[in-house]
């Protein structure tokens, strides 16, 4: 089989291995769950190499990330639910639909904010219709302000959108230091729950002291997400620098102790 740039070869080679007997026996044994995570890991792949822009890698990231929808659509074909072809036509559908200032008879010189108005609103018209589809379960029923925000988003993005539903409604701290208050109030708590050494009231205290965390982000227009992108980018530099100090020594990481490479990351923080 050779490489295409037709997407039906993409198709028929992810059928070829989920073919039982023949197939490749890791791609048999997934399902769904399995691959979510690989999905959003690719996703954030894809997001790095924008951010580095790196054109050459944002091109590969993007087909990891085809990949992806295609792995799901096989599994979904397998249990005739749906295919490849329905998900290009539900996509193509809904762009048709929310864009009728494009493909519709009418005045297409718009005004961005007003794009956005009939975007917003053919949204919410297409989520009211897939939700009048579901079965009605009378414990979800109720319709929550935080209904709206996704739950397939990481955990930092979905914080903060969380946080931003509810201050519409004046459910909100109006001064940063108050949010700051309140991480140091959460810091004490793990402090209470390290000395019980109560482990799921320590992940639980956790999660607290990140959410807190977030809403202080948000309250300085920080992204989170970016945030901790840049510092985690910023730890790899400094780390980086106790090997390269080390090394120049004829030493390894292992060598070091702790004292010594503390006194280095001081130094890298220092050089940065």
């Amino acid at each position: 089989m050779k490489p295409s740039r037709d997407i039906a070869r993409l198709i028929e080679i992810m059928a070829a291995l989920r073919t039982e007997g023949t197939g490749c026996p890791w791609d048999l044994e997934q399902d769904f769950a399995t691959i979510a995570p690989y999905t959003i890991e690719e996703a954030y792949e894809v997001v790095e190499a924008i951010s580095r822009g790196d054109l050459d890698d944002l091109r590969e990231e993007l087909g990891d990330l085809l990949l992806q929808v295609v792995f799901h659509a096989q599994m979904a074909e397998e249990q005739n639910a749906f295919a490849f072809g329905d998900v290009v036509e539900a996509i193509t559908r809904k762009m048709i639909r929310r864009h009728p200032h494009v493909f519709a008879d009418m005045d297409g010189n718009l005004a961005p904010s007003h794009v956005k108005e009939v975007w917003d609103r053919i949204k919410a018209e297409e989520k009211a219709e897939r939700a009048a589809r579901r079965p009605r379960d009378e414990t979800t029923s109720h319709k929550s302000l935080l209904s709206g925000v996704k739950a397939g988003q990481p955990a930092l993005t979905r914080a903060m959108e969380l946080q931003r539903k509810a201050s519409t409604v004046g459910f909100d701290w109006n001064d940063p230091r108050a949010v700051l208050a309140k991480i140091r109030e959460e810091a004490d708590e793990i402090e209470a729950a390290l000395d019980r050494n109560d482990k799921q009231e320590l992940v639980e205290e956790t999660g607290d002291l990140m959410f807190a965390l977030v809403n202080l982000a948000r309250h300085v227009d920080a992204d989170p997400e970016a945030a901790l992108r840049a510092t985690n980018a910023k730890f790899e530099r400094r780390f980086a620098y106790i090997e390269r100090a080390l090394a120049a020594k004829g030493r390894s990481l292992e060598d070091a102790s702790l004292e010594e490479m503390d006194a280095l990351w001081n130094e890298a923080k220092t050089a940065s």
